[in-house]
Formats: C-alpha cells, structure tokens, sequence
C-alpha cells in the first residue's frame, strides 16, 4: 500500500473563526487593531467615525478610519507575512527580546491580531507608506460578496486560497502625505509615512455608549495608574488615542482620571505601592501607607492563611519542593471603605463609590493591558467566588479594591496569553501560581491592616463611654443643673432606673456570650487529641471483633493486650473530659483559692500530644511560695488553653529551639509565659487583645486573648504584653498575668 503525501487546505470560513468568533466583541477587535499601532511605533491614533450621527448610529455607508504614524508596511511585509495567518514575525522578536525603535516591547505573537478587523466590517482597505518609500501601497479585501460560511450558490464552500486580495502602488501618494491633522485638542504635521485603515460594510450596530466604552477601553490600554515611565516622559505623549465622529473631536471626558487619582491619594483606606514579588527571594515587599513592609512566603502571617494551606500544603510542602514558576512581578492596591459607619475622609459618597466600582485590579504587560483584566465584570482573582463559596471574611469585596499588577515578556515568559486575548493561558503552574500569590497577600491586607483599621473605628471610644460610665454622668450633670425642676429629677431618675437595669441585662448577656465562645474555643483546642483517641478505640474494638468472629481458640494474649490498650485510651479521654467539664458556667461561678500550678498542669496534659509532635519543650519555675489566685478553675482553663494554643501554634514557624518559658512567681503574685516563637510585631501589639484581631490567619478566630482578659478583668487581674526587660524571659511573645488586686 503506497502513502499519499497530503497537505493542509482551509477552508475560507477560518476568515470567520479568526475574525468574527474568537475576538469577543468590537471593543476587543478595536483595541486589537490599535495594538498593532502600537507595535509600529506610532505615537498617535486617530479613530474616525464616518457617516455616523450623534448617537452614533450608522447608515449603510458609514465607515469606521483607523489612521497612525507608524513606520508603516513594506511590500514584503504585506505579501509573506500580513496574508499569512499565524505569521511568527513578532513571535520569534518576543523571543529573542526585540524591541522596537522607541524601546517597546512587541505586544503581538500569535499573527491573528489583524483579523480582529473582520469583527467590525466586511470591506478593508488598508493604504500604507514607509518612511523610505516615494509610493504608498493599497491592500484591498472585500468579503461582502460571501456569507458567513463563505458558500457559494451552490452550497460549495470556499477556500481560503480563493478569497482574492488586491495589493496596488499608488504614486505619488495620495493618502499618507504630510499635511496638517487634527487630533482633538492640538493639531499636528502628519508625517509621510503611517497607515491608514478604511472600513466599511459594517458588522454591527454602534452606540455612543458603546464608543464611550471604547474610549475607556483604549485610554485603559496603558495603565490609569502610571501616568510616567522611568524616564519620566509621559505615555499618554508618547502614545496617543484620539476618537472623532465625522470632522467633530468627540471628548469623551477624561475627567474621571483625574477623580479616580484624587480617591486613590485621599480617600484610600490603605495604599499598596511599590509592591514586588521575588521569585527567587519568595517574599512580598511594599510600601504599605508609606511604611516598608517585608512578607516571605514563610512568615507564619502568611503560611498561617487558609488559602495559602489549601494551596501550598499544611506544612508548605509544594513550595518547598517547587517553589514558584510565574516569575517576579510588580503591584499596587489601593483599598477603600464602603460601610456606612466609615468616618472622615474614608467616607465615600454614592458617585465615589460609583467610579471605583468601574475598576478593578487590572494586569499589564510591559506597561500594555492584558485583557479583560480590570474591566468591573471580570472577578479573575476569584474572590467574589471564594468570598460566596468559602468564607467571605478571608477577602475584602471585589470592588473596593482596584489597583494593577505588571508583568513582561521577559520576566514572565510562562504567562501567556489566550488565543482569543480573554486572559492568560492556564497551563502548567504558572498562571495557577501566579493568581494565587496574588490572592494571598490579598487576604494578608484583609486580615491584617484592614481588620486592624476595623478595629480602631470608634469601638475604642465606644469602650471608654461604657467604662466610664459617662452616661451616668451626664445625667447626673443634668441633675445638677440650678434650672432642674423636681418633676425634671425625677424623669431623670427614671431613666437612670430603666438605663442601669438594660446595661445589667445586656451585660450578663456579654458575659454569658463570652463565656460559652471561650469554652467552644478551649473545647476545640483539646477535641483533636480526644478524636483521634476514640478512633483508636474503635480500630481496637473493630479488631476484637473480628477475632471472636474467627474460627479456633482466641489469643488470650493479644485479647489482654488490646484491651489494656483500649482502657489506657479510655483512661485518656475520661481524665481530658474531667479537666473540660470545669470550663462549665456550674463550676465557674464558685471562686475559689486556687494554685495556679494545678490547673497549669491540667492544661499540659491536654497538650501533651500536640508538644510532643511539634518538638516543643515546656519549662516551668515555681518561687518558693506558690502562686494563688482566687478565681475559677474554669478562668485559668481557658487563660492557659490560649497560651498555649498560641504558643504551639508560632513555635511550629521557627527552625531553632521550640520552647515555652513559664515562671509562677507567688512572691509577686504574676505569672510569665514566654516562648521562642517569631514574637509580635510592634504594629500589632495595640490590637491583639482587641476581639476578631488576629495575626494566625484564617486559623485564628481573634477571640482567645480577648475572652481571657475579659475573665480575669471580672476577677480583678489582667493580662499584658511583658514590657520591662526582666519580665521578658525568651526572644518571642512574652504575657505577664497579675493576681493581684488593684487596692481601692
């Protein structure tokens, strides 16, 4: 049998497929067509149009004029490279990092960006001139012969080598000839040389709406945000848009950049700048509100994030063992405070919020937009995904968040763009690793600054008015006031009456709801270990069953050995039960002379296992005269349950020694716990008994330290942050907890 030697013949339907069905719509394919303005060097474009009314609505004979100055096609060029799909031209330069004569960076690959020009019309007429060449060249294409399936009348369908293009000199030059141009708001000498683009016969209706969108499209081809390169020339100088209809400049206002900068510098919760990813370094860097900030990856601030687990492992394992593979990259945020409780200039009216909600995080690549990245419909961070599927707490909302993310050809070479330019190819990793990065220091600023702005929003005030009783003041004021009448006093002590019986109520309710959350928090603490006791005991159980169900003799040996076992666990779980059940509101209420030694040693049973997994040595010292407090099993239960939750958990980010310091000074009458752990950030110090205030991640609830002052706070003791250098007995976090009552 003999082989045939075949060859690829398309059909000339892939006109439409190129064309009309992978641009998305005629935004895109405008957009399309002026990139390529871009990579010929052009610094302005002039978009005309022609034949359209003030709406914007075309007739039969409108037509759409896409004129620049850019170096222009050579004949070359049009016959083996602008005819043939998928040229690798600008491919092989991305490549070997060509750039163009004014140093860009070539946006174009794929060799299909000019059949974006068949999703506007059916007729082309390209007239082009270089700058060397005394005539200019006209490329003709009419479609409007064939339907959209390129049949013939008989059905038969076309090739695409029958589709005809015409390619004429025209001398001397009628079209691209210097003369004077308009371009809106300064007239120009057009130079002999650029490209000029007719056309016609046109695909779908227009809008003026749909120009404005267009407008904002190709003002947003660079970035909104970086109004100066590093030279610090202008880029709306050196490339400029300019949209016309008919000889009338259409100004479509650019006034909301100016409004947008001005929210970004004065109303912006927090301002993310100058932010770097290093790959190799594998640590976030940026300037947060003017202050530098350094996060690695491993910073238990961010391996402590559910999203960064859920993607790198418990332990981080996939980094370690792959690290990343998208490459360095350079971002910005800017984050502002919708809630009707925001004050001064966080305070956003209703057209504020409006403009920001017309943006979002957008991706450039080498200072070009990659889209529809940044368009207000486009979540492609997935946050607004995650927020209404996972947890909304982990992410701010979608759209109080704008800003841009910059990456390049070089620096970046795996993240690639979709045929149909609706975004980055995921293939491999890298892209996957890429928006992940991002979503986590995403969740950093969620959890960290924001929740730490949250929490300074008034409810300190708050707490002082409670405290200080100042409403009992200002009646008493009130009372005081020479002009107070008898029936006036007695109003007032009315309402005192009915005031001081609602603040009772509503303050055993705090304490009740307070109480049970430290008992759920302090359960949960000791639920794991408890779990994977009683499944120990059911694999025993299961095994002794299996064995009475077997034929012979059982092995009275192993039977005493399992069920030995099975008591020890059982053993286990009762003693752990008996130290939970004194959480319990019964035993709380009984105070009582308690040495704190004993139920410190309680707690360390508990978390005798997770110690041990985790390396972690415990040192206690006791003075000679023990520590006493009079208080509750159930307070000191769940003040050292939160110690040592907490401390496990930072000790587990530190490579070094793993340990916990506690001395129980009786002389003095304070207890210090201190570990080895990474410590607490100076910034963080104000808020971490502050409730919902956290730094564990998504781990943490922001509730333990909170809960465990409040108890001892009922009891008259405290807890604080060691500050004199004798209380500070380790490099990490170091409490000191007081029993001693303040004298009256």
């Amino acid at each position: 049998m003999t082989s045939k030697p075949l060859k690829f013949k398309p059909y000339a339907r892939l006109l439409t497929m190129l064309g009309d069905q992978l641009i998305k719509n005629e935004r895109i394919a405008l957009v399309e067509v002026i990139k390529n303005s871009y990579d010929a060097d052009a610094s302005w474009v002039k978009v005309t149009f022609e034949g359209f009314n003030a709406n914007f609505e075309a007739n039969a004979n409108s037509k759409i004029l896409i004129e620049d100055d850019g170096f222009g096609m050579t004949r070359d060029i049009i016959e083996n490279h602008w005819v043939n799909p998928a040229t690798p031209v600008k491919l092989i330069g991305k490549k070997t990092n060509q750039m163009t004569e004014k140093g860009r960076v070539i946006q174009g690959e794929k060799g299909i960006g000019r059949f974006a020009l068949l999703k506007l019309g059916r007729k082309l007429e390209i007239t082009t001139r270089t700058a060397n060449s005394d005539a200019e060249l006209v490329l003709e294409l009419d479609l409007t012969t064939y339907n959209k399936d390129f049949l013939g009348h008989n059905g038969e369908p076309k090739f695409l080598e029958d589709i005809n293009l015409s390619l004429r000199d025209v001398q001397p030059p009628k079209t691209i000839v210097p003369h004077e141009l308009e371009l809106g708001v300064r007239t120009i000498r057009r130079p002999a040389y650029g490209t000029k683009i007719e056309i016609s016969h046109l695909e779908s209706p227009w809008s003026r709406s749909k120009v404005e969108h267009v407008y904002k499209d190709l003002v947003r081809l660079q970035s909104i945000f970086i109004p100066e390169d590093a030279a610090g020339q202008s880029l709306s100088e050196k490339f400029e848009v300019s949209i016309f209809r008919n000889e009338i400049f259409e100004p479509f206002s650019e006034k909301y950049k100016v409004a947008l900068e001005n929210l970004i510098q004065n109303n912006a919760v927090h301002r993310i700048e100058d932010g770097k990813y290093d790959e190799a370094k594998k640590e976030f860097t940026f300037s947060l509100n003017g202050a530098q900030t350094r996060l690695g990856l491993d910073d238990p601030e961010i391996s402590g994030l559910t999203i960064f687990r859920k993607y790198f492992g418990e332990e981080g394992q996939k980094l370690q063992a792959h690290g990343t593979s998208c490459g360095s990259f350079s971002f910005a945020f800017f984050v502002f405070d919708f809630s009707a409780d925001a004050k001064g200039q966080f305070q956003l009216d209703a057209e504020d919020k409006k403009l920001i909600k017309e943006h979002r995080i957008y991706l450039y690549r080498d200072g070009i937009r990659v889209y529809p990245y940044g368009d207000p419909e486009d979540d492609w961070l997935g946050i607004d995904i995650y927020r209404g599927t996972v947890r909304a707490s982990e992410f701010l909302s979608n759209d109080q968040v704008l800003g841009y993310v910059n990456i390049t050809q070089a620096g970046n070479p795996r993240l690639r763009d979709k045929t149909n330019r609706e975004g980055l190819i995921d293939e491999g990793e890298a892209t996957s690793d890429f928006v992940e990065l991002l979503r986590i220091v995403l969740a950093w600023v969620r959890k960290k600054p924001y929740a730490r702005y949250r929490s300074n929003l008034g409810s300190s005030k708050e707490i002082e008015i409670f405290k200080a009783q100042k409403v009992d003041k200002a009646l008493d004021d009130v009372v005081d006031l020479p002009a107070t009448t008898p029936e006036v006093k007695r109003q007032v002590a009315e309402i005192r009456r009915l005031y001081q019986a609602e603040r009772k109520y509503l303050v055993q309710r705090a304490e009740t709801t307070e109480h049970l959350a430290g008992v759920g928090l302090s359960v949960e603490t000791a639920s794991h270990d408890l779990m994977s006791a009683m499944q120990q005991v059911v694999k025993v159980m299961d095994g002794l069953i299996s064995q009475t169900r077997r034929a012979g003799e059982l092995n009275k040996e192993v039977m005493f050995r399992e069920l030995s076992s099975m008591r020890g666990m059982l053993s286990f779980v009762q003693s752990q039960i008996q130290d939970l059940q004194l959480l319990f509101k019964s035993t709380k209420q009984r105070r009582k002379d308690i040495r704190v030694k004993d139920v410190l040693e309680k707690v360390l049973r508990i978390f005798s296992a997770t110690l041990n997994r985790d390396r972690i040595a415990v040192q206690i010292e006791e003075t000679s005269t023990p520590l006493v407090a009079k208080t509750t099993d159930a307070v000191l239960l769940q003040l050292f349950l939160n110690l040592f939750d907490n401390a496990s958990y930072w000790l587990k980010s530190v490579t070094t020694t793993r340990e916990i310091s506690i001395l129980l000074d009786g002389d003095e009458g304070v207890l210090i716990f201190s570990d080895t752990g990474p410590g607490i950030r100076n910034d963080d110090a104000p808020y971490i008994f502050d409730p919902f205030y956290t730094g564990r991640g998504e781990e943490g609830r922001g509730l333990g330290l909170y809960i465990a002052r409040q108890l001892l706070e009922r009891h008259e003791y405290g807890i604080e942050l060691a500050e004199l250098k004798q209380h500070k007995r380790a490099a990490g976090a170091n409490f000191v907890v007081s029993f001693v009552k303040e004298k009256e």
